[in-house]
C-alpha cells in the first residue's frame, strides 16, 4: 500500500490511502514509504496500523478529489499583476481648500492644453450652479500623464451635504491626496473624508495648499492633521504620512515650505512613489463596478467605473447585476472610453487597472457589477451613509399654479425625481400622504436644494415644504441627528454666536482664541440638525457677515427637546394682485419684506417676516387713489 501525507495550515496531516482518509498529528508533507506488516513505517516515524485504517475513515473519493483540489498551484486567473504605468487617486479636503484649482494647474502643467488655448478657471466645474456658488458639487473624471505613467484623478466634492459623492468614488482610486489649508488646518468634512479612506486602508499624501498665505503655519497644520489620524484610529504606517506643501493657484510645490519649485515636480513625483499602482487579475473573468454615470444626447447612457479583473472590449457581450441573487441582465458594449489629457478618448479595449467609460447598456445603475457572461459574479455594491434631512415635494396648488413652469404635473415631478436617484445615491424619495406629494431626503438641506434648483431651471413648477430632521427609534427612545459645527469669528462677536447656539441645544466642545497670525476666535459644537436650519443667514447678520460656519455629520444622540428656531411672525399678502411701491412704503416698517414692486402675489402668499413674533397680514397691492374722492 502507498500513503501520501499532506500538511494543511493548521499543523495536522491527512493520510491519503486508497479511498481512506486518517488526521495524524503534526507530521511534515512527504511521501510514505510502503507500510510493513506490522502496520508501522520502516523509518519508525508513524505508528498506523493496517486495522486502523478502516474505522478512521473519514472522507470517500469525492471528499479526497475536494481536497486535492484545493491543494493545486495557483492558476494563470489567480496571480495579481501590478500596472506600473497607472496610478489612480482621489483628491478630497474640506470646502474651499483649492482642490479644483489645484487640478487645474496639474492640467496646464501636464502640457493638456495648447500654449495659446484659452482656458477658464475652475476647468473642471463643468456645472452651471457649481461656477456660480464657487463650489463643486458633482465628482468628475480625468486624467494626465507623467513621465510615461498616466495619473487618473478624480476631483471630489468638499461640502458635507455631497459626502456621498466622495464615497461612492474612493473605490475606483488606490490612494488619495488630502488637501488641508495652511492657515484653517482641518475642518470638518476634513475629518470626515479622511475617515472614509482609511476605513478602505487607502495611502494618505497629505498636501498643505495655499502655502504662499501670509498667515500660512505649515508646522501648526501638520501637527493638527497627524492628531485627527489619531484620533480616527490610523495605523502607525497610516499615521508615517508624506507631506507636500503647494500652492495651487500659483501651479508650485515643493517638500518644504520654504523651498518650493518652480512647478507641482514634487507633487507628481510624491504621487509616483507613494501610491502603489493597482495590482490586478489580468487572467481572470471580467469585472467592473459601476461607480458614476452621465449622459450623452447621441449616445444616451454613459456607465464609468474602474476594471477590478480581467479586460473590457468594443462590442463585447456582458452581463451585469448588484447581489442579492437577482438574475444577470445581458448587453452589448457599444462604444468604449479611457481618459487621457482631460479627453474622453474612444478605446477598443481596457485592461483591469484602469478607469473608462462605455455605452450600450441602456438600464445600467451605479451599484451594478458588470462582468463577463459565463462568469456573472457580483462585486460588493456601494454602501453610503443614511440621509437626516427631508423635504416633501408637492405639486403646486397656488393660484399661480401652471403660469411659469413647463412640467407640472405628478407624473412629471415622479419621473425627474426617479432619474435623479439612479445617480444620487445619498437621496432617498418616497410616497407622500397624497398621490401629488414625494418625501425627498438627503444629507442636508443644501443638499436638497441643489436638487430643487436644478429642476427649477429645467422647466418644473413645483411646491416643498419646510425642511425637518429624520428620526430613529433605539431602545424604545427617540433619536435625532447631531452634528459638528466649527465656527470662526472674530473675537468681538464670540457673545452672539454663543447665545445663539446655546438657545438651539448646542453644546460647545472647544474654543481657541485668535493667535497672532490669526485674528478669528474657533469654537466647535455639537448641536442637533434641527438648531441648525435657518441659523446661516440669522448667524450672518449677528456678526456682521464675518462668521464662517461649516458642519459635518456627528451621530444619531437621544431627543434633546424643543428648540425654538423662530422668534419671528410671518407677513401676508392681505389680496391677489400686482405689488405696488406705494405699498411697500409703509409696509417695509413693519419687517423684512421678499417681495418688490412689479412682484405678483396671491392672497395668505407669505412676503415678508414679521418684526414681532405674530402673523400679520399687509395689503401690498394698495395703490395711490387718482381722484380727489378718498376711500
Amino acid at each position: 500500500m502507498q500513503g501520501v501525507l499532506l500538511l494543511p495550515e493548521n499543523g495536522n496531516c491527512w493520510l491519503l490511502q486508497h479511498n481512506c482518509v486518517n488526521r495524524v498529528p503534526n507530521a511534515r508533507r512527504q511521501r510514505t514509504a510502503p507500510f510493513c506488516s506490522t502496520g508501522v513505517h520502516n523509518n519508525g516515524t508513524f505508528a498506523v496500523r493496517q486495522k486502523q485504517v478502516a474505522p478512521r475513515c473519514r472522507l470517500q473519493t469525492r471528499a479526497v478529489a475536494t481536497l486535492e483540489g484545493q491543494l493545486k498551484e495557483p492558476t494563470d486567473s489567480d496571480v495579481l499583476t501590478h500596472k506600473h504605468d497607472i496610478r489612480n487617486i482621489a483628491i478630497i479636503a474640506h470646502v474651499d481648500h483649492g482642490k479644483t484649482t489645484l487640478v487645474d494647474s496639474m492640467l496646464k502643467q501636464s502640457k493638456v492644453f495648447r500654449a495659446n488655448q484659452h482656458t477658464q478657471e475652475r476647468i473642471m466645474d463643468s456645472n452651471d450652479i457649481e461656477r456660480e456658488r464657487g463650489i463643486t458639487i458633482l465628482s468628475k473624471n480625468t486624467a494626465v500623464r507623467y513621465k510615461g505613467i498616466k495619473i487618473n484623478i478624480i476631483d471630489t466634492p468638499g461640502h458635507a451635504d455631497f459626502g456621498g459623492e466622495v464615497e461612492r468614488v474612493l473605490n475606483m482610486c488606490d490612494g488619495v491626496l488630502l488637501l488641508v489649508d495652511s492657515v484653517e488646518g482641518p475642518m470638518p468634512q476634513t475629518r470626515f473624508v479622511l475617515r472614509k479612506s482609511l476605513a478602505l486602508n487607502k495611502k494618505v499624501i497629505v498636501v498643505v495648499n495655499k502655502i504662499d498665505r501670509d498667515a500660512a503655519r505649515p508646522d501648526y497644520v501638520i501637527d493638527t492633521t497627524f492628531e485627527l489620524f489619531c484620533e480616527l484610529g490610523a495605523s502607525d504606517e497610516q499615521c508615517d504620512f508624506p507631506a507636500v506643501y503647494a500652492s495651487g493657484v500659483n501651479g508650485t510645490a515643493g517638500l518644504l515650505p520654504t523651498g518650493l519649485a518652480d512647478d507641482l515636480e514634487p507633487l507628481f513625483e510624491a504621487i509616483v512613489k507613494e501610491i502603489q499602482p493597482p495590482a490586478v487579475k489580468l487572467n481572470s473573468p471580467l469585472q467592473m463596478l459601476v461607480t458614476n454615470l452621465d449622459y450623452d444626447d447621441h449616445k444616451g447612457r454613459i456607465a464609468i467605473g474602474r476594471v477590478s479583473s480581467g479586460c473590457i472590449s468594443k462590442a463585447e457581450q456582458v452581463s451585469y447585476l448588484k447581489p442579492g441573487g437577482e438574475k444577470p441582465k445581458t448587453g452589448k458594449i457599444a462604444e468604449l472610453f479611457v481618459y487621457d489629457n482631460f479627453n474622453r478618448v474612444p478605446a477598443e479595449r481596457v485592461e483591469a487597472g484602469d478607469i473608462c467609460a462605455f455605452t450600450g447598456l441602456g438600464d445600467v445603475g451605479i451599484g451594478e457589477t458588470v462582468c463577463a457572461r459565463d462568469s456573472p459574479i457580483a462585486l460588493p455594491t456601494i454602501e453610503v451613509e443614511e440621509p437626516t434631512v427631508r423635504m416633501t415635494f408637492l405639486v403646486n396648488t397656488s393660484a399661480f399654479a401652471g403660469k411659469e413652469g413647463k412640467f407640472v404635473t405628478s407624473r412629471n415631478l415622479k419621473e425627474r425625481l426617479e432619474r435623479e436617484l439612479e445617480r444620487n445615491l445619498a437621496l432617498r424619495v418616497e410616497p407622500g400622504d397624497t398621490a401629488d406629494a414625494f418625501i425627498v431626503s438627503g444629507r442636508g438641506a443644501l443638499h436638497i436644494s441643489i436638487l430643487m434648483e436644478n429642476m427649477r431651471r429645467e422647466g418644473y413648477e413645483f411646491a416643498v415644504g419646510p425642511p425637518t430632521v429624520i428620526t430613529k427609534q433605539v431602545d424604545g427612545h427617540k433619536y435625532e441627528p447631531f452634528e459638528e459645527a466649527v465656527i470662526e469669528v472674530p473675537e468681538e462677536h464670540v457673545g452672539p454666536v454663543v447665545d445663539m447656539l446655546g438657545q438651539r441645544k448646542g453644546q460647545m466642545m472647544d474654543l481657541v482664541a485668535g493667535t497672532d497670525t490669526t485674528s478669528l476666535t474657533r469654537i466647535t459644537y455639537k448641536i442637533p440638525t434641527r438648531g441648525l436650519l435657518g441659523i446661516r443667514s440669522a448667524m450672518l447678520t449677528a456678526t456682521k457677515g464675518t462668521a464662517m460656519l461649516n458642519t459635518v455629520f456627528a451621530e444619531y444622540a437621544p431627543w434633546s427637546g424643543p428648540i425654538a428656531t423662530r422668534e419671528n411672525g410671518s407677513l401676508t399678502a392681505h389680496e391677489q394682485g400686482q405689488v405696488t411701491s406705494y405699498a411697500l412704503e409703509s409696509i417695509q416698517q413693519r419687517g423684512k419684506l421678499f417681495c418688490g414692486a412689479g412682484d405678483q402675489v396671491y392672497e395668505d402668499q407669505v412676503v415678508g417676516i414679521h418684526q414681532r413674533n405674530n402673523d400679520l397680514k399687509v395689503n401690498v397691492c394698495k395703490k395711490k387713489q387718482m381722484t380727489n374722492i378718498r376711500r
